[in-house]
């Protein structure tokens, strides 16, 4: 856009008012909209295929291989797994108070509002808008409310949704005028918001039911109108429009002074077409290998159906075509035998051939043609997208550590654009929100989220009142020992004792005066604010940036620790010879120490504790050096004296030992009497154990025979029972065999 107010049509209309119309930029949204038609379609098509719950819990869908969003899963971890973490510090290494403080206060601020807002979360949606549909964005606002007589101030940091995201068309991004982030707002939130500016004109916007919200699981009932927000850089306003509504909704100047102007950063971008800002989606450089992947796989699905034990046996009725059919259709694992009428057609007329079973061989052998047709299309899909075996979690073992490491260094040459890209927006928004702070923020916002004790102004002159006035004091007795007579007099009958006083005045002077001095030195946190609020000064005072938001390699971590100890110890060691044969070295020394420790990120504690260690060097060099000779002998002495020491320890560690040696001795004994003893005890258990098994088992056995002869003797008593019963009655039949005499009458 120009300078000069204009509309598509050429008609010149007043832009910047907010009872101007909204046509201009209403049908400026719609060509931006036209332009990225195509790349919002396709994402949204992708979207579908990556994951959407109701196609992949259909039952009856055709089958795929989820190769696509196996790729996402291993590449999106691989650009982003961890969130950024603010760092500021002063851009020149001179160790200047204002600004060593001010980094420190702006940098713990910052690293509270990223975890305030979830930066994580915030980045992990970037990451997948980046990885899924090549961009991903970030929006920017700062809010304040009265709360409690306090003012609480926020910077909220937003994922802005690929749909609700848009920009002037351009070639690049120095070329972008304006970029506009809708968000959808109820009826009372626009009249709150908008009432003021262009009173009732927000109920002609067009309030719906999302679909987009009710297609997510959102709610459905609620209607809402996507306002767009506007920031143009040429115009230097923010406009706010909505469709239905042919008036702004609000115009004004931008509430935030921005170096780049816009309230969010340039957005992390993939492949974008040539010329343009359009992004095109990694899905579909290779769309064409993964449908003919899921065509494979739907094939080998089907064929895999078929592959089931079936036979065919003679039968009365039915045709050979049919019985063919029927095997390969049905879906009964049971039925494994095909009635056929026609038998004669089979060719099988001996009982051997009674059966005939369906040939598999052709169909497996085909399966597996298949499958390895798949596996290389699979392979070029991992040529195409760069992932390595390595990134993948998969290796050759046969293959070499070199091998490994080249696949992992290729692999992650692929995936750095995208690595630097996130990199990139999580350093940009760290500037945009410290921008905010810094430009917005009370002193008490700051100080609260910071956690720092910083004196005020007012501190400053409380402590320097009570010392101006000692100097006060100071100054009028020196100026009346020069010209107050009596003072004269006095000083001239004791001119020693009144030198000595006036030395001490002239000391006391010189102290309080060095005191002032340094308090006017000292940081206040007006000092502070005021730098923050110079925003041309700032940018060439501080330096912005974030650490890695990849994953560290353990072992590479290790080696540069290793390294950077390994160049301070030499740095030391050397250092120390240096300072020790010319102490006037140790400024030189100390420079030196600090250049070659620079390429090494230690943190801001070991940065500083580097600093004053150059600066102890430094006022050594200036104290009186002592005699080496004496230094000699000195030394000398503590080592006999280190030496007659440790002789005495050693006598002492021997004694000790030996003592211990003793008691372990009388341990030992002690305890292999107890485990004897133990082993006798657990002897004679057994022996009693086994003694009373016996005596049990004696007069189980007793009982045992005591119950046999019983039954033995039971036994006789009925056998004679028996016996004495058959002599009875033999008897009785003996005795009704004898004939009776009858007398005669």
């Amino acid at each position: 856009m120009n300078d000069e107010a204009e509309t598509i049509d050429g008609t010149e209309e007043v832009v910047g008012d907010a009872k101007a119309p909204s046509s201009w930029w209403l049908n400026a949204i719609d060509e931006a909209e036209k332009a990225f038609k195509t790349y919002q379609d396709k994402c949204d098509k992708i979207d579908k295929l990556y994951a959407d719950l109701e196609r992949l819990s259909n039952s009856v869908r055709d089958r795929e291989f989820q190769l696509f969003w196996a790729n996402v899963q291993v590449l999106g971890p691989s650009v982003y797994s961890r969130p950024p973490v603010p760092v500021v510090t002063p851009r020149f290494k001179d160790r200047r108070p204002l600004a060593q403080l001010t980094s420190e206060l702006l940098e713990r601020t910052a690293v509270v509002a990223f975890e305030t807002e979830d930066i994580d979360g915030v980045m992990r949606l970037v990451r997948d808008d980046l990885v899924i549909s090549a961009r991903g964005a970030i929006w920017c606002r700062y809010e304040s409310r009265a709360e409690s007589d306090t003012l609480v101030e926020r910077v909220c940091i937003e994922h802005a949704d690929r749909k609700d995201f848009l920009h002037e068309p351009a070639r690049k991004w120095k070329e972008v005028d304006w970029v506009a982030k809708r968000s959808w707002m109820s009826k009372r939130e626009m009249r709150k918001r908008f009432l003021r500016y262009s009173g009732e004109a927000y109920k002609g916007a067009a309030f719906e039911v999302r679909k987009d919200d009710r297609d997510n699981g959102a709610a459905t009932k609620r209607t809402k109108a996507g306002v767009w927000e506007i920031w143009c850089k040429s115009q230097n306003k923010v406009f706010w429009v909505t469709e239905g509504v042919d008036v702004l909704l609000d115009s004004d100047r931008p509430h935030l002074k921005l170096e780049g102007f816009f309230p969010c950063p340039k957005p992390a971008f993939g492949t974008t077409q040539r010329r343009s800002l359009i992004p095109v989606p990694d899905y579909v450089f290779y769309k064409d290998q993964l449908e003919e992947i899921n065509e494979f796989t739907q094939r080998i699905s089907s064929l895999a159906d078929s592959v089931k034990v079936r036979g065919f046996y003679p039968a009365g009725a039915g045709e050979i075509g049919e019985a063919v059919e029927i095997a390969l259709k049905t879906v009964d694992d049971r039925q494994v035998l095909i009635p056929v009428s026609n038998w004669a057609m089979f060719g099988g007329g001996a009982a051997k051939d009674a059966i005939v079973w369906l040939p598999l061989d052709q169909i497996i052998t085909t399966i597996v043609q298949l499958i390895n047709m798949r596996r290389q299309l699979i392979d070029d899909v991992y040529q195409i997208t760069g992932l390595s075996d390595i990134m993948r979690g998969a290796s050759d073992p046969n293959e070499t550590l070199g091998a490994q490491q080249l696949k992992s260094q290729y692999g992650s040459v692929r995936v750095r654009d995208r690595q630097d890209e996130l990199v990139r927006i999580a350093r940009d928004t760290v500037r945009i929100m410290a921008e905010i702070i810094a430009e917005n923020f009370q002193s008490k916002t700051l100080l609260t989220m910071s956690q720092m004790e910083i004196p005020t102004e007012a501190d400053i002159r409380k402590q320097k009142h009570p010392i101006e006035q000692q100097v006060r004091q100071i100054e009028r007795e020196l100026k009346d020992a020069q010209t107050n007579p009596q003072t004269k007099a006095l000083i001239q009958q004791n001119p020693q004792q009144a030198q000595q006083l006036l030395q001490q005045a002239q000391q006391g002077l010189q102290q309080g005066q060095a005191a002032l001095a340094k308090m006017d030195e000292t940081v206040t946190i007006e000092k502070i604010m005021k730098l923050l609020r110079d925003q041309r000064t700032r940018p060439f005072v501080l330096d912005i940036e974030t650490d890695s938001t990849i994953q560290p390699d353990e072992n590479a971590e290790k080696q540069r620790r290793t390294e950077f100890l390994t160049a301070l110890g030499s740095m030391m060691t050397q250092l120390s010879a240096l300072v020790a044969s010319d102490p006037g070295s140790a400024g030189f020394g100390g420079q030196l120490l600090k250049f070659a420790i620079a390429p090494y990120r230690a943190g801001r504690e070991l940065d500083g504790a580097v600093d004053e260690f150059v600066e102890q060097l430094q006022q050594k060099a200036g104290q009186p050096q002592p005699n080496p000779e004496q230094e000699r002998i000195k030394g000398e002495m503590q080592i006999r004296q280190e030496e007659a020491k440790g002789r005495m320890q050693e006598l002492q560690f021997k004694a000790q030992a030996s003592q211990q040696e003793a008691q372990l001795r009388a341990q030992a004994a002690t305890a292999e009497f107890q485990a004897k003893q133990a082993e006798h005890a657990l002897r004679l258990d057994e022996i009693r154990a086994k003694m009373e098994a016996d005596r049990q088992q004696h007069a189980q056995d007793m009982q045992k025979g005591m119950l046999e002869i019983e039954k033995l003797r039971l036994e006789i008593a009925k056998i004679s029972g028996q016996v004495q019963g058959q002599q009875l009655k033999n008897e009785n039949q003996a005795a009704s065999a004898i004939p009776v005499a009858v007398p005669a009458a």
